[in-house]
């Protein structure tokens, strides 16, 4: 019987910030290429980080979710996602994405009148995301610029000095065609409730092992049940009580490969009073159960180094 396929994962903290360096101090830029089709249920699960990120769909089709935002990004189609913005990728099939995830610092010091002339007012109070169409001429120019930076980054030699001046021409050209701040649904982005899930969210993996209620989850951030569910619904499409199942599996997961305690121990550890129920929705999540997941080989996650192109994934 073939061993079972390993799939890579997105690591977070509890904040859902990505606890991996994109690229070095010295030059704070990482390109990876990438197919969501391998990833942990075929997504790139929930996260943000402080870089900005730009995406390009070479194949298939990328489904994004931005908070409450939903963006579907064709091949041929690019996407920036802004600084601090929690998102997600799915896919229905192999979608290849080669990407860049890069400080703004690299481009401009933080005191720079290019910093705060260009890039700031994007970080500071744009968009979550734009999306560039080939058929748009401006934003085909952007979507040009950076697949030289992916070019760059693919040679043997990286030519960083290639990278960051393809990089200051897309922002320029993204500059000369600046809209006014706002998302797709036409309203201002509002990073309120994404602090607020944030909180919540870490206040849900420091207590998991409770009998938490939707009260409780709301109070962390002194707020009532309607407008806690409300916030977790807006900004990862998923209820507070059922993120808390979700994240009390995927502790389990973790101590069924990293310990030889019984599925009932590990059930009551988690948080679930049956070992039954906990067995039927750990089933539910990963599509075997508790002691077939144990017997499945480590899964890889992802990391800077894993993900950078190789002979073996750099586009043909």
């Amino acid at each position: 019987m073939p061993a079972p396929k390993s799939f890579s994962r997105i690591t977070t903290d509890e904040t859902l910030l990505e606890n991996v360096q994109h690229g070095s101090p010295a030059f704070p830029l990482q390109y990876y290429f990438e197919d969501i089709w391998d990833f942990d249920f075929h997504c790139v699960d929930w996260h943000w980080h402080p870089e900005l990120e730009y995406v390009y769909v070479q194949s298939g089709r990328a489904i994004c979710f931005l908070g409450e935002e939903k963006r579907i990004v064709s091949a041929g189609c690019g996407l920036l996602i802004n600084s601090r913005v929690i998102h997600r990728f799915e896919a229905k099939s192999s979608t290849i994405i080669p990407n860049v995830v890069y400080s703004p610092f690299l481009l401009a010091s933080e005191n720079s009148l290019l910093y705060q002339k260009y890039l700031l007012p994007f970080i500071s109070g744009g968009a979550d995301c734009i999306l560039f169409d080939p058929s748009v001429p401006w934003q085909a120019v952007c979507i040009q610029k950076m697949m030289e930076v992916f070019a760059s980054q693919e040679k043997k030699d990286v030519e960083e000095i290639v990278t960051v001046t393809s990089l200051l021409k897309f922002w320029h050209e993204l500059y000369q065609h600046r809209q006014p701040e706002q998302n797709a649904s036409g309203k201002k982005p509002d990073r309120t409730n994404q602090a607020r899930l944030q909180i919540m969210m870490q206040y849900v993996q420091e207590h998991y092992q409770e009998n938490l209620r939707l009260e409780e989850i709301g109070a962390a951030v002194h707020i009532g049940r309607s407008l806690a569910l409300q916030v977790f619904q807006q900004g990862i499409h998923q209820s507070p009580i059922s993120y808390l199942i979700e994240f009390r599996l995927k502790q389990a997961a973790k101590l069924l490969t990293s310990t030889e305690k019984t599925v009932v121990r590990i059930a009551e550890e988690t948080g679930f009073e049956s070992s039954a129920y906990f067995c039927r929705k750990f089933k539910e999540l990963y599509g075997m159960t508790p002691k077939d997941y144990r017997n499945q080989s480590d899964e890889p996650m992802r990391t800077a180094e894993d993900a950078k192109p190789s002979a073996r994934n750099k586009p043909s």
